[in-house]
């Protein structure tokens, strides 16, 4: 058979290799810097976020659900990572993100993947801004070659005095140029002309600063290498017992919702980019799971599914999932033949990647029409964003939760109470939409005003719902009206007849 036979053979068996490996090469070219610098700002060896790259690559790639998702390590778990190894030790990180994938493995297996997209939308895009926020001034330190405050609020707090001692100090200085540079580079760089944009910008930006960190002899620290499989720790065993204690454990669930929701919502948005098939999300939240419990096997960073390679592997032409396969091929010739060349790399290039990353996390103009269309949403989406930076990662999104419930109820418990009194006779007061104790003193303000020696005709068919609290209420106020006008109140029941006389 002739070549051109063997290449037709394969275009009919493979009808989008093409497309898949060209995608494949320009998704790896975004992930290196980012799986690098995800790494090194979360406190692990660098080496580490190239095995959650390979392994988003090469396990989850070939797992069904979403076709074109890449998954990874992602700068929306970086601060959470940094605390659970500051706190736990980067043994026990394994063992959390291993029970993290294992409850994901769970949750999707139970068909609870399509629940995650009830989560409100003010709270997901919060707690993005917050971790934003925090990624932005924990990435400033190393900017600036000082070292991070370990809370959200310190770091906010010491940034004005790590700017102003940073005059004086010559590897600050070259420090931030670096990292300004490389932020600009990101910047402008969709503004590039189209041959130039063929290289990713992240890596465009990176290999600009080690050039000129090389070149001009820059005094600034550079990534610290140890080998992939020097850095490759499967959990001890007494980490593994030690998740049920009350502070790992809350951790593990914090991964897990955080994560989970992240891939879900990244898969909502990559189906808009593309005519392919759509995600299956119970599968999809069973692929991050078998993702993240090989992960904890391996001791590596947590995974999610990541926007920014995801979209670059649309927008490069993807047709399946062979091209994200590929590209965790790529991490692991990498990972294996060049890790030296990790050693170049400086610290503020990365920092400026992320702080970039950060910046596109806050969503400074959403934020301001939707505070102009739907200001209970804006205010959530503050509040969770600014809970997370003064508090923690899981506090402050559980506190956007609560907001987000709270104003659910306060809103569907519409109530509308109508007083027709013709000054003689009885008064008519008819209750309508949703009696709850959210809008009881509303309630018992207007019928406690009515005329207490006037009999009362209360009209209760038009309520849809009337809840415990409510119906009690409406049975004192009865019996205490009752006693002081001529005749009993008179009711037409609703949902549930109340223990008074009716009509």
């Amino acid at each position: 058979m002739t070549g051109t036979g063997k290449d037709t053979l394969i275009s009919r068996r493979l009808p989008h290799l093409r497309a898949d490996f060209t995608a494949s090469l320009v998704v790896f070219l975004v992930a290196l810097p980012l799986c690098v610098g995800v790494a090194v700002a979360s406190g692990v060896p660098a080496e580490l976020g190239l095995v959650t790259g390979i392994v988003g690559g090469v396990v989850t790639g070939l797992m069904r659900g979403s076709s074109l998702q890449v998954s990874g390590p992602a700068a929306g778990l970086t601060v959470l990572v940094f605390d659970a190894v500051k706190e736990f030790g980067l043994p026990t990180l394994g063992a959390i993100v291993l029970a993290a994938g294992l409850l994901q493995v769970l949750m999707g297996a139970l068909r609870l993947g399509r629940y995650f997209r009830a989560i409100s939308v003010a709270v997901v895009e919060g707690m993005l801004a917050g971790i934003g926020l925090v990624l932005i001034a924990g990435q400033l330190y190393p900017a600036l070659a000082a070292k991070a405050p370990d809370s959200g609020l310190a770091k906010m707090a010491g940034l004005p005095g790590a700017f102003l001692d940073a005059p004086g100090d010559g590897t600050a200085l070259a420090s931030l140029a670096l990292c300004a540079g490389t932020v600009a580079v990101l910047v402008l760089w969709r503004r590039a002309p189209a041959k130039m944009r063929t290289v990713p910008g992240p890596l465009a930006a990176v290999g600009l600063a080690t050039a000129a960190a090389l070149a001009l002899g820059l005094p600034v620290a550079t990534v610290e290498v140890k080998g992939l499989l020097g850095s490759v720790q499967p959990p001890p065993l007494g980490s593994i017992t030690g998740l049920a204690s009350p502070g790992v454990l809350g951790t593990v669930l914090a991964f897990t919702l955080i994560a989970s929701a992240e891939s879900l919502f990244s898969a909502a948005a990559v189906d808009r980019l593309h005519d392919g098939p759509r995600t299956a999300y119970d599968r999809e939240l069973m692929a991050q799971g078998a993702g993240n419990t090989v992960c904890g096997l391996l001791g590596a960073l947590p995974m999610t599914a990541v926007i920014v390679r995801s979209a670059a592997n649309v927008q490069a032409g993807a047709r399946t999932k062979a091209s994200r396969v590929l590209h965790g091929v790529w991490l692991l010739l990498f990972a294996a033949l060049l890790p030296e060349a990790l050693a170049y790399i400086p610290i503020p290039a990365l920092a400026g990647v992320l702080i970039h990353a950060g910046a596109k996390l806050v969503p400074v103009r959403a934020l301001a029409a939707l505070w102009r269309e739907h200001r209970g949403e804006a205010l959530i989406l503050g509040v969770t964003a600014v809970s997370i930076v003064a508090v923690s990662m899981f506090e402050g999104v559980l506190i956007g939760l609560a907001l987000a419930v709270v104003k659910t109820a306060w809103e569907a418990s519409h109530l509308k109470l109508e007083v027709v009194d013709e000054g003689t006779g009885p008064v008519d007061a008819r209750l309508s939409g949703n009696a709850t104790f959210l809008r009881l003193p509303k309630i018992l303000d207007s019928l406690e005003s009515l005329p207490p020696d006037r009999p009362v005709r209360l009209d209760l068919s038009g309520l849809h719902h009337l809840d415990h609290a409510c119906r009690t209420a409406l049975e004192n106020w009865a019996e205490r009206h009752s006693a002081t006008a001529a005749e009993p109140v008179r009711v037409t029941p609703g949902p549930g007849p109340l223990r008074v006389k009716a009509a």
